[in-house]
């Protein structure tokens, strides 16, 4: 038996690839992979396959940068790793 988080994200990650690439979508999968918390702080657009972040305030933007190895394969299992190749921080 295999616990329910980890068949539950690979479901939900299916789903998220299924559907057109949108801002809505992209959005969707930013929030789901960096929390409600952080989502709110920040938007986010793809320019071709790199994810442009921008935030409200720059003290959120140094997290960003730090957990940028652990967001970025998380985005690529929501979107496809060829939808999302980077991660720019915009000021």
């Amino acid at each position: 038996m295999r616990p329910i988080q980890t068949f539950a994200g690979g479901v939900l990650a299916q789903i998220v690839r299924r559907q057109p690439p949108s801002a809505a979508r992209t959005t969707f999968a930013w929030e789901l992979v960096v929390g409600s918390s952080l989502a709110r702080v920040t938007s986010v657009e793809m320019e071709s396959t790199t994810l442009r972040v921008r935030a409200v305030d720059p003290r959120w933007l140094k997290e960003i940068e730090r957990a940028r190895g652990l967001i970025l394969p998380k985005l690529q299992q929501m979107l496809g790793e060829q939808a999302v190749t980077r991660i720019s921080i915009v000021s």
